[in-house]
């Protein structure tokens, strides 16, 4: 159980501090495209290739723990919505 609340823009804060501070540079070259899990607690964290599989993992490892979730390479995890049409006349 964790010891602190924490907000979701504090879990995201923390979660991408640890990340590109600690875990960026060991991960990034081998692993683009996978999805890493960190608990912003610990600093520990889950990668799995499924975004599904890295989740239930992380869950399980760290049932009540703040998850912060990247793609290794990508600005963001997800992207919503469509790709851009441009038009031509």
């Amino acid at each position: 159980m964790p010891s602190i609340q924490y907000t979701n823009q504090e879990i995201v804060q923390r979660g991408q501090a640890i990340y590109e501070q600690e875990i960026r540079p060991k991960v990034e070259a081998e692993h683009k495209g996978e999805y890493l899990i960190v608990n912003v607690e610990t600093g520990d964290y889950v990668m799995d290739p499924d975004d599904l599989v890295a989740s239930k993992r992380a869950k399980a490892k760290y049932p009540n723990a703040p998850l912060f979730t990247v793609r290794i390479g990508y600005p963001t995890a997800y992207r919503l919505g469509g790709h851009s049409v441009v038009n031509q006349p």
